[in-house]
């Protein structure tokens, strides 16, 4: 009896195996082709971050070759002709605003156009707004200014502390000399404040007459 089990086994066994190579001829395609689809995604990201990679380092270099001329029209030009991909052109229209001695009007139209676009990383519109602020100045109402700024100013986002700190500096401008103490007091309390905003508000407060509070002292 036990040399029958044995016999009925090992045909069930080369059954299974004549099943398994019948299948692996009949589908064993469909795993070479994932595996070659795993291969060439893998290849085609690396080559993807390559060519990244390279646009950036050749941006970044003519960035910096633009930001070397002295003049500001020749520096303006210069920016405005890079080559720049999606990733880039807000960084470029950034570059383009930062100078003084360029174009008011064409500075503001270059960040209007990054605010406005929606496909834009947050981070990059919100610096945009900053930005926008400082080189429209006293020209553009307060009001707007601080609507603007309070858009920005909101927790977590990342520049909450520097709209704060510019929102403060607008209460000066209205006279309202002790409200804009107290927001400046909170601010420096802060511990999402950097070292470099509390020294600056730290200079102002006493510039105002106010006290500077004990750095130690801060919000939870």
């Amino acid at each position: 009896m036990s040399n029958t089990d044995s016999f009925v086994d090992e045909v069930t066994d080369e059954v299974r195996r004549d099943r398994l190579f019948a299948m692996f001829r009949k589908y064993g395609w469909i795993g070479v082709v994932v595996v070659l689809l795993i291969v060439g995604g893998a290849a085609w990201t690396e080559w993807q971050k390559a060519v990244a990679a390279d646009r950036a380092q050749e941006f970044g270099d003519a960035a910096l070759a633009a930001l070397e001329k002295t003049d500001p029209a020749e520096r303006a030009a210069a920016l405005a002709a890079i080559p720049a991909d999606k990733d880039q052109r807000a960084i470029q229209a950034l570059l383009l605003a930062g100078s003084p001695e360029g174009d008011t009007a064409a500075r503001l139209a270059a960040l209007d156009a990054l605010i406005a676009d929606a496909t834009e990383p947050q981070v990059y519109r919100d610096l945009a707004v900053l930005r926008r602020v400082g080189v429209a100045g006293t020209a553009q109402p307060l009001a707007e200014r601080r609507a603007a700024l309070q858009g920005v100013a909101v927790p977590g986002r990342p520049f909450r502390t520097l709209a704060e700190e510019q929102l403060a500096y607008l209460l000066i401008e209205e006279g309202k000399t002790d409200e804009a103490l107290t927001a400046m007091t909170a601010l420096i309390q802060d511990q999402e404040s950097p070292a470099g905003l509390r020294q600056r508000l730290a200079s102002v407060i006493t510039a105002l007459g106010g006290t500077v509070p004990d750095p130690s002292a801060t919000a939870g």
